[in-house]
């Protein structure tokens, strides 16, 4: 066993002689309060009816979790000793002196026993991880399933991550200072959540090297930043079965938010879905250039149906469109989530996104260090996308094709981009048998045959 160290002696030799002198003890000042405890935020399930609108500007970081009660007041203060006390000190300084080597080396054995400790109780806090959400968490589609895959994933944690988000932050000047408050407030890891965040994001991530920053849908990545993405597309192929089985006028519209490729691509395979069933289909599209606008969704779904079409499909984030295809007796599908309960007559089924198989996989990667730059396209295989809540009124043979169809998805033993593929401009783009690759489909800005108009430059 090692002697205790020079300067652990000579502290309790000092600690001893103090004892041993005028026997006086200054009182410890009182610790400084504790702030209040935030009040835990409950995210609110979108409600029949319409949709909640965006909020003016972002919302203040919302806590998934109350903060720790505030510290015990500190005990009342001791009389100041006698003399007699000073001197029975003294007295028994010696005895402090003769016990300092032995206590000496157990006690540095405690102390590296208590470091150790605190080290492993820091290492034990939860990993903080913060969202940024373009729209408001009760839109009931896009906002609402990432916020619900935060709670399934920080659930599937068990209390190793702590989650905070801030809705309703636009893509302009607002997405940078709501994410650098982000990092300034010490979260390991931030998601946003929308295409526009990516030039920002990765600007912030050289200025935040240790933040492992992700970002949903981009292209673009750094040495901590990376991309993640779901394949919306197959959700959409499979809607547009229905589609085509279901209309009665071979037309079909759309409500389209922003032109880039995410979007057009969505559009295209809605289409193609519909074709497989019903070649005489064509394909309606309104853009109204924004993700979360209730009003604007509106006026395109009613200018679509206007227009002809009777079955409706929108990449954009509420519900407006369903229900203005339920107030006109059409059909339409929910979108990100199930929103049967918008438009329950109209609704025919809904191509949901499941963001918490990967928001799961994603923090546990960070907190078991193996996190790295990687693209991850996320599917029907991986469980990420689906098709959900089909209506009574499809018939089942329908159905049966829709799950065929889902289950070669999922194995690969379908494909939705092959060829012969034409434009709506007559141009091939994959010729027969050929199969577009990641590549290709995460660059498609054009229409395929059927659907009419161009595709919006600009944008």
């Amino acid at each position: 066993m090692k002697l205790a160290r020079p300067w652990l002696l000579a502290a309790l030799l000092s600690a001893a002689i103090g004892i041993a002198g005028c026997g006086r003890k200054e009182e410890a000042p009182p610790p400084a309060a504790s702030a209040p405890a935030p009040a835990a935020t409950q995210t609110p399930a979108p409600t029949a009816g319409a949709p909640s609108p965006a909020a003016a500007a972002p919302s203040a970081p919302a806590s998934s979790s109350a903060a720790a009660a505030d510290s015990p007041a500190p005990s009342a203060a001791q009389p100041a000793p006698t003399a007699e006390a000073g001197e029975a000190a003294r007295n028994a300084a010696g005895a402090a002196v003769a016990a300092a080597t032995a206590a000496a080396t157990a006690g540095g054995a405690a102390a590296g026993g208590a470091a150790a400790g605190a080290a492993a109780g820091a290492a034990s806090d939860p990993l903080k991880v913060a969202f940024a959400y373009v729209g408001p968490v009760g839109d009931g589609g896009w906002s609402f399933a990432h916020d619900r895959g935060r709670k399934e994933m920080e659930a599937a944690l068990g209390g190793k991550a702590k989650t905070t988000y801030v809705e309703s932050v636009p893509e302009n000047a607002d997405a940078e200072r709501v994410l650098r408050d982000l990092a300034a407030q010490g979260n390991q890891v931030i998601f946003g959540t929308t295409f526009g965040y990516m030039e920002t994001m990765l600007r912030l991530a050289k200025e935040f090297p240790e933040v492992k920053w992700e970002h949903a849908t981009g292209f673009k990545s750094a040495a901590n930043m990376r991309p993640y993405d779901v394949r919306a597309y197959e959700g959409a192929y499979l809607a547009g079965i229905i589609a085509g089985k279901m209309t009665r006028t071979d037309t079909l519209g759309f409500v389209a938010s922003i032109a880039i490729p995410e979007v057009v691509r969505n559009i295209n395979a809605f289409t193609l879905g519909a074709q497989s069933v019903n070649p005489s289909v064509r394909t309606k599209v309104v853009w109204i250039n924004k993700w979360f606008d209730p009003g604007r969704e509106s006026e395109a779904a009613q200018s679509l149906i206007n227009g002809g079409a009777d079955v409706l499909l929108q990449n954009t984030d509420s519900s407006a469109p369903l229900q203005v295809a339920e107030k006109a007796g059409k059909y339409g599908f929910g979108w990100d989530s199930d929103m049967k309960s918008y438009g329950p007559k109209a609704h025919l089924g809904s191509s949901i996104i499941n963001w918490a198989p990967y928001y799961t996989k994603a923090v546990r990667q960070v907190l078991d260090g193996d996190w790295k730059v990687e693209s991850n396209w996320w599917g029907i295989k991986e469980g990420a996308v689906d098709l959900v809540n089909v209506a009574d009124i499809v018939p089942e043979d329908v159905k049966a094709l829709v799950n065929e169809k889902k289950k070669a998805i999922a194995d690969g033993s379908f494909k939705i981009w092959k060829g012969p593929m034409i434009t709506s401009e007559d141009k091939e783009v994959l010729s027969t048998g050929a199969v577009g690759d990641d590549k290709f489909i995460s660059s498609i800005m054009f229409y395929v045959k059927g659907v009419e108009g161009k595709v919006p430059t600009g944008n």
